[in-house]
C-alpha cells in the first residue's frame, strides 16, 4: 500500500531522512545563488517538492536526492532571474590559463582549496574567490570540497557523468587557485 505524501509515517520518515541535510541544502543553494534570502526561499521550495514526491523515494541515502532537487530548483531560479550566469563557459584565456599561481603566492601544484585556505588564513578571500567561479565549476567545488560528497554522489546531484564531474572539479580548483592568487595580491579582476 503506497502512502500519501502527508501520511504520518511518511512525514516522520521524511523528517528523519531530510532534515539532517538542511544545512547542506542551504549551503549549496547559497553558493549557487549567492544570496542568503533567495537561497532560503529556494531551499524551502525544494523541500516542499521533495516532501511531495517522497512517497516515491527508494533508498536509504536521501542526501544526494535532496541536493539534486535543491540544485534543480536553483538552476530553475537562475534561468528566470540570472540567465547570463548559466551561459559562461570555461575559457583558459579568460579564466587564467595554465598557471593559476601567476608566478607567486599560491603554489601552482596545490589547487586543493583546503590547503590554500590553510596558507592564506582568510575565509573571506576563499568566499570571494568561490563567488567568482562560473556556476558549473562552483557547484562541483562546493559539493566536493565543502559538502564532501563523493564523485558518484556529485554525478547524481548534478546529473553529470563522473568524468565530467572530475574534469569540472579539476578546472574549478585551478580557477579557484587563480582567483585566490589575484585576491591575495590585491587584484579585483572579476570573471
Amino acid at each position: 500500500m503506497d502512502e500519501q505524501p502527508g501520511s504520518q509515517r511518511n512525514t516522520g520518515r521524511f523528517g528523519e531522512m531530510a532534515l539532517p541535510h538542511l544545512d547542506s541544502a542551504y549551503n549549496l543553494a547559497r553558493w549557487l545563488i549567492r544570496d542568503d534570502h533567495d537561497a532560503q526561499d529556494i531551499v524551502q521550495e525544494a523541500y516542499l517538492r521533495a516532501f511531495r514526491s517522497f512517497a516515491g523515494f527508494r533508498g536509504d541515502n536521501a542526501r544526494p536526492w535532496l541536493l539534486a532537487i535543491v540544485r534543480n530548483a536553483c538552476f530553475t531560479w537562475m534561468k528566470q532571474h540570472r540567465r547570463e550566469e548559466l551561459d559562461v563557459p570555461y575559457d583558459d584565456d579568460i579564466h587564467g590559463g595554465d598557471d593559476p599561481a601567476g608566478g607567486g603566492g599560491v603554489d601552482a601544484t596545490d589547487t586543493n582549496p583546503e590547503a590554500i585556505l590553510a596558507r592564506l588564513d582568510d575565509v573571506r578571500l576563499v568566499d570571494e574567490a568561490l563567488e567568482r567561479l562560473p556556476v558549473g565549476y562552483r557547484e562541483v567545488v562546493v559539493l566536493r570540497d565543502i559538502e564532501e560528497l563523493s564523485y558518484k554522489e556529485i554525478a547524481v546531484v548534478a546529473a553529470l557523468p563522473i568524468g565530467t564531474v572530475m574534469s569540472r572539479l579539476a578546472r574549478g580548483r585551478k580557477l579557484l587557485a587563480s582567483h585566490l592568487t589575484q585576491l591575495q595580491k590585491g587584484g579585483s579582476h572579476g570573471v
